[in-house]
C-alpha cells in the first residue's frame, strides 16, 4: 500500500467541519449574511446551548465563522464571502441529481423566487436583476474594448479579474435615479485593483444555475431595495418578497414576474 503524504490537505478539516448536520444548518442560517446569537444558532441546528457552543468553537477555530461582540452580547456571521461562496458551491453539488425535484417543492418555491446570498440579492429575481443590468448597458465588462476607450489611460490600464464589470455612465445616471451616489460608483468601479474583481461580479446562483450580482455594489443595492421597502425579509430562512412599492419601482424593468 503506498504511503500516505505527511502533509494531508487542510480540505480534509473543513470537510469534516460542513459535514455535520447541526454545524451544516447553523452555516446554512448565516448564508443570508446576517448576524446571529449563538441562541438563533442552537434552535437552527436544533440542539441544546452547550452543545452549540461547542459547534460555534470549531467552527470559529476553522475559519468558517467570525464572532462580533455588541456590548454583552456575541454575534456569529461567516468569515468572509469566500466561505459563503464555497458552501454554495457545495449545494449547487450536492442537489445535481435532484435538482429540479428539489427546487418544486412548494416550501421551497419562496427561497427560489428571492433570497439573500450573503448581503446579496439572489434567485430569480437576482439573475433577473443582473440579466437587465447588462442589457440596458448599466454593467458593462470591466475589460472590454468599449469600456477602455471610454476610459482614460489609466483605467485601460487595470487588469480586471475574470467575471469583472464596471459601472456604464447609463448605470451612474441609473442608480443616481434609484436615490444612489452613482457618480462615486462608477469611480470605484473604473478604478478597481489589479487582478481583483472589483465592485461588481458574478456568482453562481444555486437555485438557477446562472449568474446573480454579488461584490460591493450588489451588497448596496440590497440594502438599499431594503431602506426603500422594495424588498422585505420573509422569515424565517433567507427569503425575501418585493413589496407592491417594489413591484411598481423594479417590476416592469426587470420583467416580474415572468
Amino acid at each position: 500500500m503506498p504511503t500516505p503524504p505527511a502533509q494531508e490537505p487542510r480540505l480534509l478539516r473543513v470537510a469534516a467541519l460542513v459535514a455535520d448536520a447541526s454545524r451544516a444548518r447553523m452555516l446554512c442560517l448565516l448564508l443570508g449574511g446576517e448576524l446571529a446569537s449563538a441562541g438563533e444558532l442552537a434552535a437552527a441546528a436544533g440542539v441544546s446551548a452547550s452543545t452549540a457552543s461547542g459547534h460555534l468553537a470549531q467552527l470559529l477555530d476553522g475559519g468558517l465563522l467570525a464572532c462580533e461582540a455588541r456590548g454583552r452580547h456575541r454575534y456569529y456571521r461567516l468569515a468572509d464571502a469566500e466561505v459563503a461562496h464555497a458552501l454554495e458551491a457545495l449545494a449547487l453539488v450536492a442537489e445535481r441529481d435532484s435538482h429540479a425535484r428539489q427546487w418544486a417543492s412548494p416550501a421551497r418555491q419562496r427561497l427560489r423566487a428571492a433570497r439573500c446570498c450573503y448581503g446579496h440579492l439572489a434567485g430569480q429575481l437576482g439573475v433577473a436583476l443582473l440579466r437587465t443590468l447588462q442589457r440596458e448597458g448599466w454593467l458593462i465588462a470591466a475589460d472590454s474594448a468599449a469600456d477602455s476607450a471610454a476610459g482614460n489611460a489609466a483605467d485601460s490600464a487595470v487588469a480586471p479579474g475574470p467575471g469583472a464589470w464596471r459601472l456604464s455612465d447609463l448605470g451612474a445616471q441609473g442608480l443616481s435615479g434609484w436615490g444612489l451616489d452613482g457618480a462615486d460608483w462608477q469611480r470605484r468601479s473604473a478604478s478597481a485593483g489589479r487582478g481583483g474583481r472589483g465592485v461588481a461580479y458574478g456568482c453562481l446562483d444555486w437555485s438557477e444555475r446562472r449568474d446573480h450580482l454579488a461584490g460591493p455594489l450588489a451588497s448596496a443595492l440590497l440594502q438599499h431595495f431594503l431602506a426603500r421597502d422594495w424588498l422585505r425579509r420573509s422569515p424565517p430562512d433567507r427569503a425575501l418578497s418585493l413589496t407592491p412599492t417594489g413591484q411598481a419601482a423594479l417590476g416592469g424593468w426587470l420583467g416580474w414576474p415572468r
